[in-house]
């Protein structure tokens, strides 16, 4: 059985979907410091997504140190900004405009912890280009999903509305949604943690 550290549903989804083994068992970490930190010594938006993965995993572990824990992030960036989940629809609709009509990278990191220790991460990368649609369709889009993308990095799911806003998506579909799930499930299977 998995513990998984984290409190999105689709990536809870997404392991079920694949007959794995697991409960759901969110980390309440503090991001902002994490983040904070890791921008003043100069860390990359990868070492940020693996570092805030690793931390939930860790938090858990902590408290079942027996278990096996995984830890997830996903960090979205462009041209070495990295965006945060959006704190009001306003903010939604700036970070929206600054999207508009560029690519960004989406880094989904996945961490593992076994008997309180990293044994396995993976950090998947996607890049997406976003369409550059009209002020009056992103109002639209807005008021029909904002209850939906709030807690969205990029303001958006790919996986509902808010895949009209791209023209463009390469990468892993499931690093998409916040889960590199192939290299995951690879490495559940060598070591014999689900049947291979």
């Amino acid at each position: 059985m998995i513990l998984l550290a984290s409190a999105s549903e689709i990536r809870l989804s997404l392991l079920r979907a694949a007959n794995v083994p697991v409960t759901a068992r969110p980390a309440r970490i503090d991001e902002e410091s994490i983040r904070a930190a890791l921008e003043a010594e100069g860390g990359s938006p990868r070492d940020l997504a693996d570092a805030l993965a690793e931390m939930k995993a860790r938090k858990i572990a902590e408290k079942e140190p027996g278990a096996l824990v995984l830890g997830c992030d996903q960090v979205l960036e462009m041209k070495r900004r990295v965006f945060a989940k959006p704190e009001s629809a306003e903010d939604a609709r700036a970070q929206l405009r600054d999207l508009r009509g560029q690519t960004h990278r989406l880094l989904s990191a996945a961490v593992l912890y076994e008997n309180g220790r990293p044994v396995w991460r993976h950090v998947g990368e996607a890049w997406l280009t976003m369409r550059d649609f009209s002020d009056s369709y992103l109002d639209d889009y807005l008021a029909r999903n904002w209850d939906s993308l709030r807690h969205a990095v990029g303001c958006y799911k790919l996986e509902e509305e808010g895949i009209r806003l791209f023209s463009a998506v390469e990468g892993d579909h499931f690093t998409i949604l916040g889960l590199p799930m192939l290299p995951l499930l690879s490495y559940l299977g060598i070591r014999g943690l689900i049947p291979a």
